[in-house]
């Protein structure tokens, strides 16, 4: 039987989770103290520190007007910048929103103003990203705002200097942005030190010179700020990963989510013995929820890399010896790939998703008879999911599990609404408490029907005994890489750039489930650079929505029907050959 707690369909089941961030926090802290919560790369982070350096964060948030309520974009990489953040605003009351690291400046715009972040958590650069470049493209009232309040470091250090709320037309909510601290000042919880070079930001943009400012609200103010966060309050707002052109903010509650979570956690059996290896980012649902909520909430430790180098990532493994692991498979497939990898000891991981990198001991002869796990933003990560991690027999193929605890799934007929019985194929519906509170911004009736049910837009099957089976989706959404994406973005974005039709499609791809392709429709007399297409693209679109294969085509050339639409088979076997 799945879960077996007080009442795992209910929020409060009458037992000693706390059912804050806050509590929860406090609670773990107390338990585990100097035990590791975090190790990424070289960055470690226990859990006395995550309370304390939270803590000392939500003091510099209180006193810049941050409070319950209040939008707190964080755009970090995995690691402890995160998880601070994160703790420091559910620690008075304030809402989470994770910016995706693959963010252009455009996205940005979006993101931002969409779900109307008030004070903006950012690291300054990550990769071939300068954020603190982006942001000033991204609202140019900011660009000038930097520009015109220098301060020295110890000035935003000492609390002397920083930076005055800024006032937007483009982005009329935004009131602040501070900009991470250097590795030396990870670990300050007062003064701080301040990176010589701020990044494009000047030191009272910074973290460190928010953390001085904290020093204004006593700790009285910051444990009040706690006491008033419920269950019920608004946690965090995570954006789908672009399944459709306007990726949708999703809403989570404390109660809900961490609930779900413990129910999670019962059918792994993730506990504090264990170590979880996840390559999901925090700033999606399955790094937020499935294995950074899920961790701190076990008390076990999180492992992950933001190594380029797979030699670099295989090293953190065989240190932090890891005993699940879970995420995207895809984004393994270099690790076993890397020459060093046959004389790795893997040997503790015993659980997972990620079969690549597991011993052959506990890695599946074929993989589709073990079940698959069914994960959502909207469903604070997995919705199908089974206890079961053996394998299956052969009519069980492809099987995504039974709905989890507190959740009702339905396959239903889209276009009549009715249930469907065993066999038949149709739209996977799904209520429960654990359900997202709705969309940013949207009306409940946008969201859900009369009912309560939500319209996932995937299609299911399901057998005689209640297991669920993936048929594909209702709206040709493409997977790579962990990642949706929308072909309507990707199209419209397209157009924009050259005024030209294009049909984007996702063709199959070994290493990275489906490639973004696109068919553009080239008139007589035009002509097209693919590569300067793709450049353009680029700086509009995050790097996994464009389109790693692009074809110019007459058209005459794209494949139709004789009912005239797009004949997509053809054309997604014309872009496959294409390669």
């Amino acid at each position: 039987m799945i879960a077996t707690t007080v009442d795992a369909a209910t929020v409060d089941a009458g037992d000693s989770v706390p059912l804050t961030v806050p509590a929860l926090l406090r609670q773990q802290a107390e338990r585990h103290g100097s035990r590791v919560l975090l190790a990424c790369d070289d960055d470690v982070l226990t859990y006395d520190a995550a309370e304390r350096r939270s803590r000392a964060l939500a003091r510099g948030l209180l006193a810049v007007g941050v409070g319950k309520g209040t939008q707190v974009g964080l755009l970090y990489p995995n690691g402890s910048e995160f998880v601070v953040g994160w703790l420091a605003a559910a620690r008075v009351g304030a809402v989470t929103v994770p910016l995706s690291t693959f963010s252009t400046s455009a996205e940005l715009r979006t993101l931002l103003r969409g779900a109307d972040v008030g004070v903006l958590l950012a690291a300054r650069s990550y990769r071939d990203h300068d954020y603190a470049a982006a942001l000033a493209e991204a609202v140019p009232e900011l660009a000038t705002a930097m520009a015109t309040a220098p301060a020295t470091a110890s000035d935003a250090a000492s609390g002397a200097v920083s930076a005055p709320p800024l006032f937007a037309a483009s982005m009329p909510v935004l009131r602040h942005v501070f900009f991470g601290a250097t590795a030396d000042a990870r670990e300050a919880t007062g003064a701080a030190v301040v990176s010589a070079d701020g990044g494009g930001a000047g030191p009272a943009w910074t973290v460190p010179a928010l953390l001085a400012r904290g020093r204004e609200v006593g700790e009285d103010v910051a444990q009040a700020a706690e006491e008033a966060v419920y269950a019920s309050d608004r946690l965090v707002i995570v954006h789908t990963s672009g399944s459709t052109s306007a990726p949708k903010g999703v809403i989570h509650t404390h109660g809900a989510l961490i609930r779900h979570l413990v129910n999670l956690n019962e059918i792994r059996r993730y506990t504090a013995d264990d170590v979880l290896f996840s390559n999901s980012p925090f700033f999606w649902i399955g790094g937020f929820a499935y294995a950074l909520l899920g961790t701190l909430l076990a008390g076990g430790r999180l492992v992950c890399s933001n190594a380029v180098d797979a030699a670099a990532a295989l090293d953190v493994l065989e240190r932090e010896r890891p005993t699940m692991v879970n995420g995207y498979a895809q984004s393994v497939a270099a690790l076993a790939a890397d020459p060093s990898f046959a004389r790795r000891d893997l040997s503790s991981i015993r659980r997972g998703n990620l079969y690549s990198i597991m011993p052959d001991d506990v890695r599946p002869a074929d993989p589709q008879l073990r079940h698959q796990m069914l994960g959502m933003t909207e469903t604070g990560s997995v919705c199908l999911v089974s206890e079961d991690e053996g394998d299956q027999p052969e009519h069980r193929r492809g099987s995504f599990g039974r709905p989890a605890p507190g959740f009702e799934a339905r396959v239903v007929d889209p276009d009549d609404g009715r249930v469907l019985g065993p066999g038949e194929v149709g739209e996977l519906w799904l209520r429960g408490p654990f359900l997202m509170e709705g969309y940013y911004g949207r009306e409940r009736h946008e969201v859900f029907d009369a009912d309560g049910w939500y319209h996932s837009g995937d299609l299911f099957v399901v057998d005689d005994d209640g297991f669920f089976y993936f048929k594909g989706r209702g709206g040709d959404v493409i997977k790579t890489g962990g990642a949706n994406v929308s072909p309507v973005e990707v199209e419209a974005t397209i157009r924009d750039v050259t005024g030209l039709t294009a049909h984007v499609v996702g063709i199959e791809d070994a290493a990275r489930g489906q490639l973004v392709a696109a068919a553009v429709r080239v008139p007589t007399g035009h002509s097209v650079d693919a590569d300067g297409l793709r450049r353009q693209l680029a700086e509009r679109l995050s790097a996994y929505k464009v389109p790693r294969r692009i074809v110019l085509l007459a058209d005459h050339e794209v494949p139709t029907m004789s009912s005239g639409k797009i004949d997509v088979p053809a054309l997604k076997e014309l872009l496959r050959a294409a390669g």
